[in-house]
């Protein structure tokens, strides 16, 4: 399996100054190319990377890049063609590939299979006709390391990103299955009673981008006082996806490794954002949320340690109840406790939901632990720091079948 390392690197300014020009040449490279294929559609991935070795010949500053770099761009230029008549066959309408029209239009410089080496000692990254860069290996890489990709973000900072292969190594089997509620009240809700509280991270940043954002406005376009206010303000949001991440990695890592079978929801985030009037809060809580990157970390983490995680169809697992099937069809969002006129039951909105998410996943019927519609509340702060650890009463009976 593909995994991909991030590690920040610190180019000299002189090394900066030299990753740019390489930027600019690859950008160049892929405007030319485009521009041939443009002249000529009957051209192949072949005929283009020939023109790469040709064009050597009749612009030496290709030269000064490596030849793996080059092929790369060659790569890029038909991944994009492909994915473009890919949109075209579906039905949607798609105009001509562009041109890269300036140097941020261009950002990153990938080397394939060669022209890298990792120096573990001297904690340096070696890359061909670039030099030696400084590298914080924050973590030990696992596996074959098959290309790096270096990226300058958007607030100045440089990464290098490691494409490596791995052995899948699965985690010793648990005989636990959880199905997992995500919303906004509490961030995960599962099927142990475990509600898992929610950061809510924008609330506590968005004055301060509301701030920021308004000093920008204030700016001359273009001005050093704008460059600036523009660079607090990709700060301020950078912060933001770094805490989210944080939470969302370490949260994902627990379930994985207590859990033999995770049931979602397969939420549709799209179609879950209205544009009415006092929907705005709301809209803005569940793009914070980040659910679908949550689900896909759940997804990628399993494949390496030999779990399931499963996704079902949303519908009615929050109206549904758990403990007869009744639908109760008149339950709003606001109401936090469901309460079920066929049979009595009365049980936490989410609790009730994640019963019915296991359910569903499973294909049999779940055993709720009575009495105690939310076991415990889990603080944000136990995430990060790792103290989370599975409920010692065990998960509900299960039934599958």
């Amino acid at each position: 399996m593909m995994r991909t390392y991030k590690f920040r690197i610190y180019p000299s300014k002189r090394l900066q100054e030299t990753i740019e020009e390489h930027l600019n040449i690859c950008r160049y490279l892929y405007n030319y190319l485009l521009e041939q294929k443009t002249k000529n559609p009957k051209l192949n991935k072949g005929d283009t990377q020939k023109l790469i070795t040709l064009h050597k010949k009749e612009n030496p500053e290709l030269k000064k890049v490596h030849s793996k770099v080059l092929q790369i761009i060659n790569n890029k230029l038909w991944g994009s063609l492909k994915a473009l008549g890919k949109l075209k066959q579906n039905g949607h309408k798609v105009g001509r590939l562009r041109f890269k029209s300036s140097k941020n239009h261009y950002k990153t410089i990938e080397y394939n299979q060669s022209g890298f080496k990792v120096d573990y000692t001297t904690k340096r990254l070696k890359l061909s006709k670039i030099g030696e860069i400084p590298i914080t290996l924050h973590r030990k890489i696992k596996g074959v390391i098959k290309g790096i990709i270096i990226k300058k973000e958007p607030t100045g900072k440089w990464f290098a990103f490691f494409q490596v292969e791995e052995e899948p190594k699965p985690l010793p089997k648990t005989n636990k299955v959880i199905g997992i509620d995500l919303g906004i009240n509490g961030y995960a809700i599962d099927s142990e009673g475990n509600k898992f509280e929610n950061p809510k991270f924008i609330d506590k940043t968005f004055d301060k981008i509301k701030k920021v954002q308004k000093n920008l406005s204030r700016k001359v376009r273009g001005s050093n006082n704008y460059k600036k206010t523009k660079l607090k303000l990709i700060n301020v949001y950078d912060k933001l996806n770094n805490q989210k991440n944080d939470f969302l990695h370490k949260l994902s890592r627990y379930y994985i490794n207590n859990y033999d079978k995770i049931v979602l929801e397969d939420l549709k985030i799209k179609s879950m954002i209205e544009n009415k009037k006092g929907q705005k809060t709301l809209n803005r809580h569940i793009l914070d949320g980040s659910w679908r990157k949550f689900i896909n970390l759940l997804l990628y983490k399993a494949e390496g340690a030999g779990r399931e995680v499963i996704l079902i169809n949303p519908a009615y697992t929050s109206k549904k109840c758990s403990n007869c099937g009744f639908v109760v069809s008149s339950l709003k969002l606001s109401d936090r406790l469901f309460f079920c006129p066929n049979c009595g039951w009365n049980i936490d909105r989410d609790y009730n939901a994640s019963l019915n998410i296991l359910k569903s996943g499973l294909g049999g019927s779940v055993v709720p632990v009575e009495g105690r519609p939310l076991l415990r509340i889990i603080p944000y702060i136990k995430v990060i720091s790792g103290q989370v650890s599975p409920m010692s009463q065990g998960a509900p009976s299960v039934r599958e079948g």
